[in-house]
């Protein structure tokens, strides 16, 4: 048996399609969708993430309002540049790029945005109403893949669903989301600390791997049938590539993708979606403010 190849980079660009339908149509009466993301400082991996997403948000056709800070920018002066946004009612979105310089606190920082502006979906009530049920801003790489299950019609109900990794930016979401009535999964989360993790994992029907590490996941760990979602993106040293490395995932790919039913690829799979999933949550905001 070989497995479905996930096609997230398609799956993507037809979000985004239906996202700048939207965003033209709220163009004509007078809503111009707005999108500011803060760069501090020029961490290269920072700096490619936010050519990524600025490069969604003219496809979509959405004002950038990307602001590029200095790397010894006071934590004071930040805060005064996402007050400004804040209370700036032509931008709907405000993303500030992770991880930050050390002298600034990201808690903070993540605290200080506007929670109806927060299309991250990192401010505590966003996360507090995701927790509970209620509207808010889903964090995009967790809402990105119970999206993918969806569009590839993998039956999440009543199936155990074991996710590997406890960060706040994915492992706990998508256990949550896993476990809403409408995606109706039985969710096991492990970690650092699990012991007995391949007899865990051997159990799930669905496995999301967001552990941070090549090679977590490997055959001897699933059974046969098993959905994998990997949601790793690690440099490994390649001398064959330009770049002299390549991007792999936390799942051993080549092995898993004969015996899973379904698997994401690296890079092509969850990392499209994230970014997809973004000017989805833009969108919203702006449909909001039309509404207000």
């Amino acid at each position: 048996m070989s497995a479905v190849i996930i096609d997230g980079k398609g799956i993507a660009a037809d979000l985004r399609a239906q996202v700048a339908e939207k965003v033209s149509e709220l163009k004509e009466k007078g809503v111009m969708p707005c999108l500011a993301v803060i760069l501090v400082g020029q961490n290269p991996a920072s700096v490619s993430y936010v050519t990524g997403k600025r490069k969604a948000l003219a496809e979509v056709g959405m004002l950038d309002r990307s602001i590029e800070l200095p790397e010894d920018i006071s934590q004071e002066d930040l805060l005064k540049e996402i007050d400004k946004l804040n209370k700036d009612p032509s931008v709907h979105g405000i993303l500030v790029q992770l991880p930050l310089p050390k002298s600034i606190d990201e808690d903070k920082v993540i605290m200080a945005i506007d929670p109806c502006k927060d299309v991250d979906g990192f401010h505590p009530v966003n996360v507090g109403n995701l927790m509970i049920g209620r509207p808010g801003f889903l964090p995009c790489t967790p809402h990105g893949i119970i999206y993918l299950l969806q569009k590839m019609g993998i039956e999440t109900s009543g199936k155990h669903a074991v996710v590997i990794g406890r960060s706040n930016i994915v492992g706990k979401p998508v256990s949550l989301l896993l476990a809403r009535k409408e995606v109706n999964a039985t969710v096991t989360i492990c970690h650092t600390g699990t012991k007995n993790m391949a007899e865990i994992t051997k159990e799930a029907d669905i496995l999301v791997v967001a552990s941070g590490h090549p090679h977590t996941l490997t055959k001897d760990m699933v059974k046969a049938g098993a959905v994998i979602i990997d949601v790793g993106v690690n440099r490994i040293p390649d001398s064959s590539k330009k770049s002299g490395f390549r991007l792999i995932g936390d799942c051993d790919f080549e092995d898993l993708k004969e015996s899973a039913s379904y698997i994401t690829p690296v890079p092509g799979g969850v990392g499209p979606m994230t970014i997809a999933m973004l000017m989805q949550n833009t969108l919203e905001s702006a449909e909001k403010a039309l509404n207000k």
